[in-house]
């Protein structure tokens, strides 16, 4: 599912055992199941960078110039 460059480019796993004594085979098939299963997680979480545009935002226009914040309230009494 995932090749070795987004692999790497995660953060490294840390697992403790806080209960029983598993076995090197158990904890290395445990770790390669969570393993899986947060990179699935990662990648479904996360948005396609080249998303495709909606017809609303290929079509829509702008309605008027982009507000000037720098203009300050030009004559505002109070």
């Amino acid at each position: 599912m995932t090749d070795a460059a987004s692999a790497a480019d995660l953060p490294p796993a840390v697992a403790e055992v806080v209960r029983g004594t598993p076995t090197e085979e158990e904890l290395a098939a445990a770790i390669v199941v969570v393993s899986e299963a947060y990179l699935r997680e990662v990648a479904d979480a996360t948005a396609p960078d080249d998303a495709p545009r909606s017809r609303w935002e290929l079509s829509a226009r702008g309605l008027r110039a982009p507000l000037n914040r720098a203009a300050g309230w030009h004559g505002f009494t109070g």
